[in-house]
Parts: structure tokens; sequence; C-alpha cells
């Protein structure tokens, strides 16, 4: 059986960043926000599944979902968001697994930003890796990266779980709160060790 380290953690955590390090080194690399976002590009799955649920407003002129109409809808509407997710989770998950059956590295990384939230998943993983900072860092690299006003960081992080509730469900922590050096190093350590597990599993 093939290891599948699924890979989670709050919003600015360094979730991507950690992953592409990984990958780098040779891990397989199956990320369900790239995913979602392909399907969501035009005359992908979901577009028209969206468009009867949601109208045309929510769809842009080149045929895309408009992510930032559609994010301002879901958060403050739990109904519209329940919808969505009927949406998008399954096709999500059914590409997920395809991808991860297709990788050839010795293991595969999944990275699921709401793994923890959903619940999903976890029956495709063999091990949670949590990329863990402070609150303080998720809000200074969100706002820096996306442009976003404190005051909506703070909400995205109050609407995720818990830093405790990531943290009590991993089998192995990258703590992410310096630089990209610091990371580095942790990412190496723990794709070796990834790296002998595979080769046992």
């Amino acid at each position: 059986m093939k290891l599948v380290v699924a890979v989670t953690g709050g919003i600015g955590s360094g979730k991507s960043t950690a992953a592409k390090l990984f990958e780098t080194l040779g891990a397989g690399l199956v990320d369900t926000d790239a995913i979602a976002q392909q399907l969501t590009l035009p005359g992908q799955q979901a577009i028209e599944r969206i468009r009867k649920r949601f109208g045309d407003g929510y769809i842009d002129a080149q045929g895309a979902l408009d992510r930032t109409r559609m994010r301002g809808l879901v958060f403050s509407d739990p109904l519209a968001k329940h919808d969505l997710e009927a949406i998008l989770h399954p096709l999500i998950r059914a590409e997920a697994m395809a991808r991860v059956a297709r990788v050839r590295a010795p293991y595969a990384l999944l990275v699921v930003p709401l793994l923890i939230e959903t619940g999903g998943y976890r029956d495709l993983a063999s091990r949670v890796l949590v990329i863990d900072c402070s609150e303080r860092v998720q809000i200074e690299r969100t706002m820096q990266r996306s442009g976003l006003t404190e005051a909506q960081t703070r909400a995205i992080i109050a609407s995720q779980a818990s830093r405790e509730q990531r943290l009590s469900a991993a089998n192995d922590i990258i703590d992410n709160n310096s630089g990209l050096a610091e990371l580095a190093e942790q990412v190496k350590a723990l794709h070796a060790r990834y790296t002998v597990l595979a080769n046992v599993a």
C-alpha cells in the first residue's frame, strides 16, 4: 500500500510552500485546492452545476467561477456554503484519489487545507502532517499575501479548526514560525523519514 501523507494547516501557515519543498525532494504532490480551482475553470465539470444552483452572477466573463463573489456569499450564507461543497467535494475527492493512484514517487503528499474541519480524506491517508505557526504569523502572512484586512483574516481563522484541534490530530508537525531555511531543514528530515516508511509499507 502506498504511503499517503495528508498535509493540513490553517490559513497562512505555509502549507503550499512546505508542499513544494517536499515535491522538489521527490514526493508526489496532490493538492485539493489546485484541483478545486481546475474544476471551476471554463468548461470544467463543476461550472454548469454551479451556474444552475447559484446563477450566472457567480460565473465570470471568461466562464469560470467568480471566486471573489462566491467567497463573499459562502462566508455569509451557511446554506450556500453547504450547497457549493455538495457540488465540489465529491468531484475533488474523486480526482484526488485518481491522482494519488497515479503517483510514481516513493510516497504521496495529499494537501487538504480543511482536513480537520471536513473529516474527509482521513481514510486515504496513512499519516497526518500539520504545518503549524502562531496566529500572529498566520495573520501577517495572510495580509501580506492576499491583501485581506486583519479583521477579515481573523474571521477566516475563527471559521477554521483551532490550532489545538489540528495539533491533536497530527502524526507529524512542522513548526513554521521562522524563515524558509528552517522550514526546508524540517521538510528534508521528514522527507527522509517518509521515504524509509514508504519502503517498509
